[in-house]
């Protein structure tokens, strides 16, 4: 039987030239190159970017470049996104696939701790994508939620964890422990609309009402 995934990825959008260089490099240079967005996701990205029309974009943990890339692609004219990666040893690599890519001039990386350097500011984005170390992920959500305007929108992946959030052998594990007191606080709190997308490892899509 051919493989779904693969099914799906020939019949959506093509994947972006430098997008696909950048997957292969990602896979062949860095140790977790599964942990890149990848083509389909990539394309998702892009499609939620062109119908929510954000002005300015934030999202948390960078990795290598693929997802911020996807996202600056569907961005409009004088729209950026500010990516916060905190593994400063990605930063050459990162950097490097940022400052090549046909998007370069929408995207701006940052290396630190964005809980740290972000902590206390004024609301300034429209959609924020959650996608860094997954036990903190109820803090970026607070982070998140300060930060977004009204009616903006935060995307949070790998909100399924490879179905660990629903297996006790992993009760124990803190990563999916941090994914399930994420997944929890978002069912409960109704100042957010939510909704889970079972695409790749788990997709949350919010909005804050």
């Amino acid at each position: 039987m051919q493989d779904l995934t693969t099914y799906i990825e020939q019949h959506i959008d093509r994947e972006h030239p430098y997008l696909h260089r950048l997957w292969r490099a990602t896979n062949l240079y860095q140790v977790r190159g599964h942990m890149a967005s990848g083509h389909l996701q990539g394309i998702l990205l892009r499609m939620l970017v062109e119908m929510i029309q954000p002005r300015r974009v934030l999202e948390i943990g960078t990795f290598t470049g693929y997802s911020a890339l996807s996202i600056a692609s569907g961005l409009k004219e004088g729209a950026i996104i500010d990516t916060y990666e905190i593994n400063d040893e990605l930063e050459s690599f990162t950097r490097r696939n940022i400052e090549e890519s046909p998007w370069a001039d929408k995207v701006r990386l940052h290396i630190g701790d964005v809980l740290q350097i972000l902590k206390g500011q004024a609301p300034t984005y429209d959609l924020i994508f959650i996608d860094g170390n997954k036990r903190q992920y109820c803090e970026y959500y607070t982070l998140a939620l300060n930060l977004l305007y009204p009616r903006g929108y935060i995307l949070a992946d790998n909100t399924l964890w490879d179905g660990h959030i629903t297996d006790p052998a992993y009760d124990h594990d803190e990563q999916t422990q941090g994914i399930r007191l994420f997944n929890e606080e978002i069912a409960h709190n109704e100042k957010v609309e939510k909704v889970i997308i079972p695409l790749r490892d788990g997709l949350t899509l919010i909005r804050k009402k």
